[in-house]
């Protein structure tokens, strides 16, 4: 058996070490994750945790973990931006305001997928003229959704979150261990 983490982000390797686990191999999948017509926050990140660990060529008695992280502002879904222009234009979105960040988990062994989402309320700041671009010019936004990252310097913008810390910066970690475990993988967490 081999432990597969269909996933790119340093982000989610590190918090794999919090569980004591480390991957045999890294394949992050190749999906389109254009949101459907109409689509919401929590069943598009659901949908497309789900279809990457589809993606992911494994044995079947692989597990293969993969997720997707989601910022939400009431309906509209708020990708990673694609420039420093529309990076702007989110964070004044949520300047100020509360919003969701969706995780959703998927665990992969075979044929069988088990699946968890957890969902955090997070209050970004007003922000100054100044503290955008401030946090602009540092580049963090690049490849976040929603164009931050609450463990890098958006962390100073973020006065209040109610929910999952792991699960905002990108892996919930009690859901995972508790997934990996259902799949037989278990995690520094438990007794040998």
């Amino acid at each position: 058996m081999a432990f597969i983490l269909g996933s790119g982000s340093p982000r989610r390797l590190e918090l794999l070490a919090q569980l004591g686990i480390s991957p045999d191999d890294i394949r992050p999948p190749d999906i389109d994750e254009t949101p459907h017509k109409g689509e919401q926050p929590r069943p598009y990140c659901t949908r497309i945790a789900r279809e990457k660990a589809e993606a992911v060529q494994a044995g079947p008695d692989d597990v293969v973990l993969c997720a997707d992280t989601t910022v939400a502002l009431g309906r509209r879904i708020l990708g990673k931006p694609e420039s420093v222009a529309e990076a702007a234009e989110f964070l004044l979105a949520l300047s100020g305001r509360r919003h969701r960040v969706i995780t959703a988990v998927a665990v992969r062994r075979g044929d069988r997928i088990w699946e968890k989402d957890v969902v955090s309320q997070v209050r970004m700041k007003r922000l100054s003229d100044l503290e955008l671009n401030g946090y602009l010019a540092t580049g963090d936004w690049e490849g976040k959704a929603g164009g931050y990252a609450i463990q890098g310097p958006a962390g100073a913008l973020i006065p209040w979150i109610s929910g999952s810390f792991t699960g905002i910066v990108g892996l919930p970690l009690a859901e995972t261990a508790n997934l990996l475990h259902v799949a037989g993988l278990n995690t520094k967490t438990e007794a040998a």
